[in-house]
């Protein structure tokens, strides 16, 4: 009976798989369907949409391509021990301060964030600093920071760095604990 189960199981695997990419295809070709309709019909708001998810394209377009040749040679070029030493479990405070500084560098977003911190775990990183990099990101980016003093003031933007980030600190630290104790493991990338 067993072996009929693991079969109906695997049978069932299948068919969700189907389902899954059947309903992607649907939703795709929808929404496809959707903005040609809006630009045959001059239906505004759909025009609006097919506008903003072209622009949001090229500026993709004009990001990822450099940001990931950057990190196939970050994942190339640097070394293992290197990370390790700087990120990893004996760096200590060191660790948070060159993952802020790290964050401060990073150009794209999300979309560049998640690759890095990736390749940082897979060579060795402590989680708790991988947590403060990803979240300084959020804050402490350089052409953000210059943007926000210059419309804000100096003294909001210090003043904001200065209570964001220990916070940022906190938490990452006791995130990477709580994960770290229950023994948690990122999940290898296909």
């Amino acid at each position: 009976m067993k072996k009929n189960r693991g079969k109906n199981s695997q049978g069932e695997r299948d068919t969700k798989k189907k389902w899954s990419k059947i309903i992607k295809i649907a939703g795709i070709s929808g929404y496809a369907v959707f903005l040609i309709v809006s630009w045959m019909v001059g239906f505004e708001p759909g025009k609006e949409i097919s506008y903003n998810f072209g622009s949001f394209s090229l500026d993709m377009l004009k990001v990822l391509p450099c940001a990931f040749i950057l990190i196939g040679l970050f994942e190339v070029w640097v070394k293992k021990e290197m990370v390790e030493r700087h990120f990893g479990e004996e760096s200590g405070v060191k660790g948070y301060l060159w993952g802020i500084l790290l964050a401060g560098t990073v150009v794209g977003g999300l979309y560049v964030v998640f690759p890095v911190a990736y390749s940082l775990y897979s060579k060795g990183a402590k989680l708790s600093v991988i947590f403060t990099y990803m979240g300084a990101t959020a804050i402490c980016r350089i052409p953000m920071t210059i943007f926000e003093a210059s419309y804000m003031g100096l003294k909001f933007t210090i003043i904001r760095l200065c209570v964001s980030l220990p916070l940022v600190i906190v938490t990452s630290v006791l995130l990477g604990n709580y994960l770290t104790k229950r023994n948690y493991e990122i999940m290898k990338g296909k």
